[in-house]
């Protein structure tokens, strides 16, 4: 069965973006985008809330025919080109959207329907809003939080509102040489 698999930055004090958004604090280097690439290698669905979505699609369709495209801009371009999109939201309409669903309603059930097809992982970056509401919905089943040697102190926080326990348990880590440690968990 396919897996619905959450990747997100956190500070070390529990935050995915600043007061106003902001992730420039988020280290990112090529071990850190190698690493993501074997990950995106074994999914062929990306999942995304509607803010998420339309910032990814306003870079990466393009981003490997830019002359100053990086290795990751390259292949990750590619592989955004080629995979099935999922967008959560009530305001966004599906159509002229390229490989693209829309759920605004019934999400549990349809990426529940999602999962049990034929197909590799389903990986849900960043998303904030969605994640949450995802794990609420209890549809996430590994997560994969890469924790930045930074404290913001105040912003986003990585989990909010969670009335019921999640069980998780810890698959395995990964350090890499910039200070990120990258937490690997599944759901019990």
């Amino acid at each position: 069965m396919r897996k619905l698999i959450l990747f997100m930055h956190t500070s070390l004090d529990g935050f995915v973006a600043g007061l106003n958004g902001e992730m420039n604090w988020i280290k990112v280097d090529e071990a850190i985008f190698d690493f993501v690439g074997t990950m995106t290698d074994r999914a062929d669905t990306a999942l995304y809330g509607r803010v998420t979505y339309e910032m990814m699609e306003s870079y990466w369709p393009t981003a490997a025919d830019k002359p100053t495209a990086t290795k990751h801009d390259i292949e990750h371009s590619q592989w955004y080109n080629k995979v099935s999109k999922i967008v959560l939201s009530g305001t966004i309409k599906a159509t002229g959207l390229l490989n693209t669903r829309v759920f605004g309603e019934n999400i549990p059930e349809n990426i529940n329907k999602i999962k049990q097809q034929d197909g590799k992982n389903i990986i849900i970056f960043g998303s904030p809003s969605a994640s949450n509401s995802l794990l609420k919905m209890g549809v996430v089943d590994e997560f994969w939080i890469f924790v930045n040697p930074v404290l913001l102190g105040q912003g986003v926080p990585l989990f909010k509102d969670i009335a019921e326990s999640v069980q998780l348990t810890l698959v395995e880590t990964r350090a890499f040489d910039n200070g990120v440690i990258a937490l690997h968990y599944a759901k019990l």
